[in-house]
């Protein structure tokens, strides 16, 4: 009896662990984490909850968005967002392309949103 009360608490724990390293290598958190560190893009956002903002990472910065929700011709949908770098000293060497390019990307997801920058972002895309 005894054996298989520990045979069924190792089944239970071998489970119990193979779940958790499945869930770990599968977390959008941790593909975030090693796409920022690689100096890759990654886009996180949970399209379904327009209150929580999206996170996304390209050339090694980390930019967070914050969505609005407004009124199309046909629906309620993501109308403005607005983007910032968590922080600005990351910046170095980012040119107007990669701007365009992560503008792009938002876009894909949300077409009928107009995309603005804040600081200090928005005052490097106006100089021109």
């Amino acid at each position: 009896m005894i054996a298989i009360l520990i045979r069924l608490i190792f089944f239970a724990l071998l489970v119990f662990v193979i779940y958790r390293v499945i869930n770990y290598i599968l977390s959008p958190k941790r593909k975030l984490e090693l796409a920022h560190e690689q100096k890759r893009f990654f886009f996180l956002d949970d399209k379904q909850n327009v209150r929580k903002n999206f996170l996304l990472t390209y050339k090694g910065v980390l930019f967070e968005g914050e969505k609005y929700l407004g009124t199309t011709p046909n629906a309620f949908e993501v109308i403005s967002i607005f983007i910032w770098p968590k922080t600005s000293t990351q910046l170095k060497g980012l040119t107007r392309d990669d701007f365009n390019f992560i503008e792009y990307e938002v876009s894909q997801s949300y077409p009928n949103a107009k995309i603005d920058w804040k600081s200090p972002v928005r005052e490097f895309l106006e100089k021109e």
